[in-house]
């Protein structure tokens, strides 16, 4: 089968890493900043009121995140938009895009747990079932969650019995390879596709996105696996002591790339939505609000209690940590 489909089906097919509920975080295989912080999400409420003082969102705009796991991410930009302006929590409407049964009932019994019913919360399987008038859309590590296909000199790989064969020619994946000066490396599939459904699901929108990568294109491989907080390259010599064969992995760690911003950004171009920027997370979070919501913490908290939710924020934004590591990316359909 094609690497794509062989992806699709380890993260997304009868039992795969993502069908079922995972635990993130300590527990879990890996760290996100949602896990880190409840000032990632706290920043992001603090622009969305920005977006609201300048006009460009209406007080009953839908915020919507896309693939939101347990819930954790839209619940607290709700509860920071319950602390700094209360009145938009009723006139917002609230939703998620997510495929998953199972993770849309974890996300309903959290919503319900942390806001009763003063939170409405709507689920959709898709961007295709939405159509509003005034949106912010909202995703986290995203992209890095696309099936690829993987390119090495002219060649594309498919996968039989977890065994990668570089001998098969594809004419868009070389087209992509080309345009983003690859000979080797990972071509995400569906930008394009999914780009085009978010253009069609609101008359006026502003997305943003954080994930891992760069602009242009790497060199050479990202392709990776994460078990327990360790990181495996896919392609770990078989003589390594830390070699694992693929079949212990397959469904149940989690298997990523870096993302080609660039990629993402012809995508959303081409399908005739704005680009805006493209920041290093710590820049992105500081010039939202970061700061200012620490301070405020530190007047109205205990001490004890902002020196531990300042230590979590730095994560976000230390270049060491998640800061420099981690991108912003911005749209808006006007």
């Amino acid at each position: 089968m094609k690497f794509s489909d062989y992806m699709a089906e380890w993260l997304y097919g009868e039992d795969g890493y993502y069908a079922t509920y995972k635990n993130i975080g300590k527990e879990g295989d890996f760290y996100t900043a949602v896990s880190t912080s409840k000032f990632f999400g706290g920043t992001i409420a603090k622009h969305i009121i920005t977006l609201v003082d300048e006009g460009f969102l209406l007080p009953d705009a839908t915020i919507c995140e896309i693939g939101a796991h347990h819930g954790y991410f839209l619940a607290d930009i709700c509860e920071f938009l319950y602390t700094l302006r209360p009145a938009l929590l009723s006139s917002f409407s609230f939703a998620i895009v997510e495929r998953f049964d199972d993770l849309q009932r974890q996300q309903r019994e959290y919503f319900a747990e942390s806001f009763g019913d003063v939170v409405k919360l709507t689920h959709y399987k898709s961007l295709r079932e939405i159509y509003v008038k005034n949106a912010f859309f909202i995703a986290n590590e995203i992209f890095d969650a696309f099936p690829c296909e993987l390119y090495f000199k002219g060649d594309v790989a498919r996968v039989e019995n977890h065994k990668v064969i570089f001998d098969q020619k594809d004419d868009r994946v070389e087209q992509k390879a080309k345009r983003y000066h690859k000979d080797r490396g990972e071509i995400a599939v569906g930008y394009e596709e999914f780009a085009c459904e978010m253009e069609g699901a609101a008359e006026q929108f502003e997305f943003m996105s954080f994930d891992y990568g760069e602009m242009q294109a790497r060199s050479d491989f990202s392709l990776r696996v994460y078990v327990k907080h360790k990181v495996l390259p896919f392609f770990l010599p078989e003589d390594d002591e830390d070699y694992i064969p693929r079949r212990e992995f397959f469904k149940k760690s989690d298997i990523t790339y870096d993302v080609t911003f660039e990629h993402v950004k012809d995508a959303y171009v081409e399908a005739g939505v704005d680009f805006v920027e493209f920041k290093a997370q710590m820049v992105a979070l500081v010039d939202m609000g970061l700061l200012e919501l620490l301070e405020i913490l530190q007047k109205n908290a205990d001490e004890e209690i902002y020196k531990q939710e300042l230590e979590k924020a730095k994560i976000l934004i230390m270049p060491n940590f998640l800061g420099e590591r981690f991108k912003m990316i911005r749209f808006r359909k006007q």
